[in-house]
């Protein structure tokens, strides 16, 4: 499996076919992901450690252990951890383009807008 550090923490790949794309997602405590979109694959996040905040489409979510959302194509959203235990998200990547290239921001405090 590939891991690829991040300002937020890292991500590891643990699957991928056509179409489709799984990863996880270790957020640090007090760290966030930029407000983002993407044009060519929606996200389903399944919590699986610690607690979540997102922001999708200008409203927020808290998720436990065990909850989920769906990320729907083009939605801007961003996954933050503001708790005090570190963050770990499955994310099943959906859609006919899966690439790091699909990441339009619009907020980013590690300045990478």
């Amino acid at each position: 499996m590939q891991s690829e550090k991040r300002p937020w923490g890292y991500f590891t790949v643990t699957s991928t076919g056509n179409g489709y794309q799984t990863k996880i997602l270790h957020v640090n405590v007090g760290q966030k992901l930029s407000v983002q979109s993407h044009n060519f694959r929606s996200e389903h996040w399944i919590v699986v450690s610690g607690r979540a905040k997102v922001l999708l489409n200008n409203k927020e979510y808290i998720l436990n252990v065990g909850e989920s959302i769906d990320i729907p194509l083009k939605a801007v959203h961003s996954l933050q951890n503001p708790f005090e235990q570190d963050l770990e998200v499955v994310e099943i990547q959906m859609g006919e383009n899966i690439s790091e290239d699909d990441i339009i921001r619009y907020e980013d405090v590690y300045g990478r807008v």
